[in-house]
């Protein structure tokens, strides 16, 4: 098995203790899930291995002819719980929130240096803020001030700008959207998403399954798109190549998602908004 998102390990850890002999090639580009990936290593001796990469850069595995792929899209439960890496705002840290530290711009860095239309993107189509022009105007004139290098300061300031949640509804805090589309575009994980999914689906087996869980509707949209195309159906509703155009390559797992229950939610609340999509390559 390959999972392209190891983070915490605990995908890696089922497929280990449920799967009798089974192998798993781990990958992730956090630095800290190397160190994760230690300890299972040493308590399933000789079968796993762990890679240092993004998954969009999966070619530097030889491996391929794989059972299953598994790709856990987003920011993991490690990440969101350590402060200091800036993905959160319940404590004041810097606003970083690369998933690597040790590569490209941090939040803070890219806040105050992005042009008006990035950030704006970033908080419209990635954060799905609906106040996203004030939001976004707030960002540039608060430049220089300090306001953007630390998650407390920032997330006061979009709470000045951001849309409240209506009364009765599921209350969250004003700040959530952008922190999250702020994240997507420092990591540029929509970009890394749609090249690694071709590249995820070479790698099987025939008869392998490619999984995705993804926790956006962007995500989700693309994943499904995708996974269409495998099989040989309409994109969407605007597809209308002959079926003479399609060719299937693959059978759909997931006609629609596959979402949390009662009792996983009771457990797992960070589950809510996941969606698994499954897809079968053809022998």
């Amino acid at each position: 098995y390959l999972d392209l998102t190891f983070g915490g390990g605990g995908h890696t850890k089922a497929l280990l203790e449920r799967i009798p002999e089974s192998t798993v090639v781990a990958a992730d580009q956090d630095p800290y899930a190397a160190v994760r990936a230690e300890a299972l290593q040493k308590t399933f001796s000789g079968r796993l291995r762990f890679e240092a990469c993004n998954f969009a850069e999966m070619g530097m595995i030889q491996d391929t002819g794989f059972t299953g792929v598994l790709i856990d899209l987003g920011v993991s439960s490690d990440q969101l719980d350590e402060p200091s890496r800036g993905f959160s705002f319940r404590e004041d840290a810097p606003m970083d929130m690369r998933m690597n530290p040790q590569q490209g711009l941090s939040a803070a860095e890219f806040l105050e240096t992005a042009s008006l239309e990035e950030i704006e993107t970033a908080l419209r189509d990635y954060g799905e803020e609906p106040r996203w022009r004030a939001v976004a105007s707030a960002i540039v004139d608060a430049r220089g001030t300090g306001v953007l290098g630390r998650t407390a300061s920032f997330a006061e300031l979009v709470e000045q700008h951001a849309l409240r949640s209506a009364p009765g509804r599921r209350r969250i805090h004003p700040a959530t959207r952008t922190f999250q589309g702020i994240r997507m575009a420092v990591n540029r994980e929509m970009k890394c998403l749609e090249a690694a999914l071709p590249l995820a689906f070479d790698k099987l087996a025939p008869g392998g399954v490619l999984a995705v869980i993804s926790f956006h509707s962007l995500e989700d949209r693309m994943v499904k798109r995708f996974f269409r195309r495998l099989a040989g159906r309409p994109e969407h509703r605007h597809d209308h190549r002959s079926q003479q155009e399609r060719h299937a390559v693959g059978e759909l797992l997931t006609r629609k998602p596959v979402i949390a229950g009662e009792e996983e939610l009771r457990l797992n609340p960070r589950a809510r908004s996941a969606k698994l999509r499954a897809v079968r390559k053809n022998n």
